[in-house]
């Protein structure tokens, strides 16, 4: 029988393989990790999350809600795995990073049908049905190999540590104004180390449980804090580097740099953050999140900077109730790749030039880690379709599943850039609804309506291959 051959064990590839399998399709699964590792990353384990532990809102009828809905609806495996991982956070669902990938990996090597191989691919065969799911950090050696598959030099690469011209060639670009974007990781601080004293426990809007703890700056405090923020010395930059952030993970020292205020509207905004003890919400405020069961660790939700280490603590302490903050990680730069998906991929995300091959997660162009697993369990879905020989069938286009890869498939190539998924990339409603609650509320109903369809249909070939 025919297997099917997946690069990378992160949180695409690690759904991608699970599908597969309960198709009845072999899988061959290969991860680098540990002979080689990342900049970013940290354990051996599979779907490793290596910024916030975050995976959205759980308010009904939002749009990260709807995908998720969807994809439980579809059967996901990560997504299964997250609640059981779930920590407080408020109407988010976060988890415990390292119990939940320690389960996804647990959860895989036990499968029968998932070979798991220790080792770097450097190489795609056409030949070979193949799912690439490597990630933001995908080797030199591998995104080389994708350069070569992409004859018309419309693979882009985002680089922390972006190559130098004369390097470029590398991952086959030509194109002077190459496509990249820097992504960054968020600083953890041990519980133990926060002033409770100063902080106090509250969800925005009074939102699902007071999980997250709030650390209130009056505006002489937030001043002081703004003006050390934007003195900081940052991580030295390469004379070739051009710093191209993703703007929705944009460092805080950028945002500064936008205004006094900016930061007061971002990841500081104080809005529906009453203070129990003055009745009132605080000038600013910054926000930690919960990062594993044990509750003894907590990230700064939004506070991703490209600073130098002894900056980040100088700085951070300044922050009320963190002023012997001990940090179990600083914030940092990584490097992101993924390729110009409308150029080169199908609906199906097959290569328009070569349908063996098939990407998915951030490599395909998406951003977080629910689309990142959305598109790996498609692109699983897609896979076992096409070696049982069916028709890879793409999701509605009315719902999140359909309009996530609809975006990174249709968008315009000279213009394309990561997307998350919002209810932007939705299919508008036939009638113009004026009430944005409504209108998001309808939306949500024609899409699982829509994805019921697409699932019966998904489920009877299945079956009748399993069978």
């Amino acid at each position: 029988m025919s297997r099917v051959r997946i690069i990378g064990a992160g949180l695409a590839g690690s759904e991608a393989a699970w599908q597969c399998a309960q198709r009845g399709i072999g899988v061959d699964l290969f991860e680098m990790r540990p002979v080689r590792s990342t900049p970013a990353h940290q354990t051996a384990e599979f779907a490793e999350l290596v910024c916030s532990n975050s995976l959205k809102s759980e308010s009904e009828n939002t749009a990260p809600w709807l995908l998720k809905e969807e994809m439980r609806r579809a059967g996901s495996l990560l997504i299964e795995i997250a609640k059981q991982c779930a920590v407080p956070a408020g109407h988010a669902l976060a988890v415990d990073r390292n119990a939940f990938s320690a389960a996804v990996t647990e959860r895989l090597s036990r499968e029968p049908l998932i070979r798991i191989h220790r080792e770097e691919v450097t190489r795609i065969s056409e030949d070979e049905l193949t799912i690439v799911a490597t990630g933001p950090l995908t080797s030199d050696a591998l995104a080389e190999d994708i350069g070569r598959l992409n004859a018309d030099s419309s693979v882009r690469e985002q680089a922390g540590e972006a190559p130098a011209p004369h390097e470029s060639c590398r991952t086959g670009m030509s194109d002077p104004h190459k496509l990249y974007f820097y992504d960054s990781i968020s600083p953890i601080v041990e519980a133990d180390s926060i002033d409770m004293t100063k902080v106090y426990l509250a969800a925005r809007y009074d939102k699902g449980t007071a999980d997250y703890i709030n650390c209130p700056m009056s505006k002489e405090e937030y001043d002081r804090f703004y003006d050390a923020l934007i003195a900081a010395e940052p991580v030295e930059a390469k004379d070739w580097e051009k710093l191209n952030y993703f703007e929705g993970c944009l460092p805080i020292e950028e945002i500064a740099r936008r205004g006094r205020d900016t930061l007061r509207f971002g990841p500081m905004k104080p809005v529906g953050l009453r203070d129990p003890r003055t009745g009132k919400p605080p000038y600013a405020v910054v926000q930690l999140r919960q990062e594993n069961l044990r509750a003894d660790s907590y990230n700064l939700v939004g506070f991703q900077n490209h600073l130098k280490y002894g900056e980040q603590a100088r700085v951070l302490q300044l922050i009320p109730g963190l002023e012997n903050a001990k940090f179990l990680r600083f914030g940092q730069i990584h490097r992101n790749t993924y390729i110009n998906s409308p150029a080169l991929l199908t609906a199906t995300q097959q290569m328009k030039a070569h349908r063996n091959v098939l990407f998915a997660g951030q490599i395909c162009g998406v951003e977080g880690y629910v689309e990142s697993i959305a598109t790996g369990m498609l692109a699983g879905m897609h896979a076992a379709a096409q070696i049982t020989g069916d028709t890879p069938i793409a999701p509605p286009r009315a719902t999140a599943l359909g309009s996530l890869v609809h975006y990174i498939t249709h968008a315009d190539p000279k213009r394309f850039q990561p997307a998350n998924i919002t209810f932007d990339l939705l299919q508008p409603l036939d009638k113009k609804v004026r009430d944005r609650k409504i209108r998001h509320q309808m939306q949500c109903e024609l899409a699982l309506n829509d994805l019921q369809g697409w699932l019966d249909r998904s489920r009877s070939a299945k079956l009748a291959h399993v069978s």
